[in-house]
């Protein structure tokens, strides 16, 4: 369509839906489309709706309700968040912590003799498992696919929508009581808004950035319909050693490809649009444009004034000149404008009985560049095994698995209160010296102290914390929250943001709901979080919410003042 024709063709989309908004306010909708932008911030969607008053966002904020006091679950990595808003549960329900994670019960990958072998490993369910995660295809390898790439990317429409496909089985934890592979949708603990959908004869589908999402299927594998989960970290060209993140320009290139996925399902197609199937009753994606644009130091960008693809434009924030606030810089700009658009592609293409729900699986800290503390946590880690072996000689380390992104979480080998007790004082007392940015974007010296951590909590208060009982087979053993600016990455400045943490910029994200039946132009300033997006979606499709289990088990409530 025209970029001159683009408004028009959205508001007769959305004047559509708001004529259906007369009907009774306990009608069902027929479709709901959940869309996450990660890293989208709320002060992210306020600045832009007011500096662009007519776009899609503007658009759905004026014509549905938002809520914005709304948090994600913690931690506030993509893999718990995304589980959270399906299944209606935070981690201690669902037993999703991380992407990359440690279980105290299951056996390492390619494990074939399970008798006698003792239990323990990493839990890895990100690009990892792919067949081959240098491919977009994740080892499907679609003829011609990377000839004259990124040019023949059309083709990763021929992609399988079965992710089980995608992944070696060689690559995943093993059960040892069958001896199997655990698939990721079998190691999810509760059902999801899928599973309900389908147990209901409704059809459903599903884009996101690894096969591995197809956790979101739920426990018994069969509440997706149709998947359509290209592989964001593979390599954009056979002959680069660049993923898709590594440039904004080349995420909103990936993103683009699940769009056309998603305005097919729309449409009653499948996502390659080459059969009819009808649309799904639930159905959508995630963008990673506005992720990376905030994490990236410098990339390429769409000037929005010429069009012109511009060189080193400065990733994440910068200081408004006139009010001395924080606003999006130049390549973050590009990517709210490209994902605000291809939300404007969806909303034309959804019909009259369907609720658009926009929200973020996480945020991201910090969002001044120069709060930034980059710690190489590969030191961290290293210091914290030789600091135990020297006071316990003999001992092979004391960490099992880390996952320190703007956080730490800790599972260590050993999990008695000495252990973990002094895993906590070493992190409190660890210091050094740090990567910050100057506000061009240069690497700078910056000392830290107490690991760059507000808090740490092991052991017993590290369970009383995450709300698990001791000893949880999948918890971590100490969780150490960081200061505002702490990311823990190498030694350079290679990103300006991270999540995963407690910070308010980790978690503090919008939650927005348009559509049929849904109430115009209302603001709900009361505290809500992701996991009430499962319940509503179930409501609004006229579904009963509790037969979420995680619903059930933590009193998850509907958003409240939908109608």
């Amino acid at each position: 369509m025209k970029k001159s024709l683009l408004p028009l063709a959205i508001a007769l989309a959305f004047n559509a839906a708001a004529a259906n908004a007369t009907a009774p306010a306990t009608a069902a909708a027929k479709h709901v489309v959940l869309i996450s932008v990660d890293g989208l911030h709320q002060n992210d969607l306020d600045w832009y709706v007011k500096n662009n008053p007519t776009s899609t966002l503007a658009t759905l904020v004026a014509q549905g309700v938002e809520y914005n006091n709304a948090m994600t679950q913690f931690p506030s990595d993509s893999f718990p968040g995304m589980v959270g808003q399906v299944t209606g549960g935070n981690p201690h329900s669902t037993g999703i912590y991380y992407d990359v994670s440690y279980n105290r019960n299951l056996l390492a990958p390619g494990t074939t003799s399970c008798a006698g072998a003792t239990p323990g490993t990493v839990v890895a369910f990100d690009e990892s498992i792919d067949k081959n995660s240098s491919r977009i295809d994740a080892g499907q390898n679609i003829p011609n696919l990377y000839t004259n790439a990124p040019s023949n990317f059309s083709l990763i429409s021929w992609l399988s929508s079965n992710p089980l496909t995608l992944i070696n089985p060689a690559n995943l934890p093993v059960d040892p009581s069958t001896c199997m592979p655990v698939y990721p949708h079998q190691y999810l603990q509760v059902n999801t808004i899928f599973e309900v959908a389908h147990s209901h004869g409704m059809r459903t589908a599903w884009s996101d950035k690894h096969p591995a999402y197809e956790i979101l299927g739920g426990p018994s594998g069969k509440g997706i319909s149709e998947y359509f989960t290209p592989e964001i970290n593979s390599l954009i060209s056979l002959t680069s050693s660049n993923d898709f993140t590594k440039d904004n320009l080349s995420t909103q290139l990936y993103d683009n490809l699940k769009v056309t996925a998603v305005v097919n399902w729309a449409q009653g197609q499948n996502h390659s649009g080459t059969a009819v199937v009808g649309t799904p009753a639930i159905y959508g994606m995630n963008f990673q444009s506005v992720s990376t644009a905030q994490k990236l130091n410098t990339s390429s960008y769409t000037d929005p004034a010429t069009g012109s693809v511009m060189q080193n434009g400065l990733g994440g924030y910068v200081k408004d000149a006139s009010t001395g606030a924080m606003m999006p810089g130049p390549v973050l700009t590009g990517a709210l404008n490209f994902v605000d658009q291809s939300i404007g592609k969806i909303v034309k293409a959804v019909d009259a009985n369907t609720v658009v729900i926009v929200s973020a699986k996480h945020g991201q800290s910090p969002v001044n560049r120069a709060d930034l503390t980059l710690i190489n946590d590969g030191d961290m880690n290293a210091a914290l095994d030789a600091a135990w072996n020297a006071a316990h000689p003999g001992a092979n380390g004391l960490i099992a698995n880390s996952m320190d992104d703007d956080g730490v979480l800790l599972w260590l080998k050993d999990t008695s209160a000495e252990a973990t007790t002094f895993a906590k004082n070493f992190l409190f007392n660890y210091s050094g010296t740090g990567v910050g940015s100057d506000s061009n974007g240069n690497p700078t010296s910056k000392p830290f102290t107490n690991t760059g951590l507000a808090a740490v909590y092991a052991g017993a208060d590290a369970a009383q914390f995450l709300n698990v009982p001791a000893n949880d087979p999948r918890a971590p053993d100490v969780v150490g929250v960081a200061k505002t600016g702490s990311v823990f990455a190498g030694g350079h400045l290679s990103k300006i943001a991270e999540h995963g943490g407690n910070n308010v910029n980790d978690r503090h994200v919008p939650i927005l709901v348009w559509g049929a039946g849904i109430a115009s132009g209302k603001v709900v300033k009361a505290p809500v979080a992701t996991p009430q997006i499962a319940p509503t979606i179930l409501k609004v499709l006229g579904l009963n919410v509790n037969t979420l289990q995680a619903v059930k088990m933590e009193k998850t409530a509907v958003l409240p003042g939908l109608n």
